[in-house]
């Protein structure tokens, strides 16, 4: 394979000031699209004022970048008293925190706990893991917390 083969490739990361304007809309159109804005791609192409064909020949090729220093994705354990209201209060507490809660997977309880397994995003940079961390040990309800991974 060629050098240039191998750079066709290539994944790069562009500042979109210097991008041609299709590329920004098509990136605002697949957002509108994703998020349930609009209810098709036409309605998407013709809400941003491109044409659909602009829209097919760019659309998998172009991805937004998210910075990672930014958006952080971790996975908290925690072990719960089998009670009302539990992981009510731990959900609004991650939301105080500023985290984004991903996914929520809690297990049948048995002898009165449930395990939870939470992945939440987080993005404020005042949301430290240590705070985290004490926040859910010192909530109502709460057996045990564990922050089991993050990237």
């Amino acid at each position: 394979m060629s050098d240039i083969q191998n750079e066709s490739e290539q994944l790069v990361v562009v500042n979109a000031k210097v991008l041609p304007d299709i590329i920004l809309k098509v990136l605002s159109a697949k957002k509108m699209k994703a998020r349930g804005d609009v209810k098709s791609s036409s309605d998407a192409c013709r809400a941003v004022g491109i044409s659909r064909s602009a829209y097919y020949k760019y659309k998998d090729c172009v991805f937004g970048y998210e910075e990672k220093m930014q958006s952080k994705i971790l996975s908290l354990y925690l072990v719960l008293k089998d009670e009302k209201g539990v992981l009510s209060g731990i959900i609004s507490s991650l939301y105080e925190l500023g985290l984004n809660i991903l996914t929520v997977n809690q297990n049948i309880p048995v002898d009165s706990v449930a395990s939870v397994t939470i992945s939440v995003k987080m993005d404020r940079a005042d949301a430290t893991l240590t705070n985290i961390k004490e926040t859910l040990l010192n909530m109502y309800g709460v057996v045990d917390a564990k922050i089991i991974s993050g990237e």
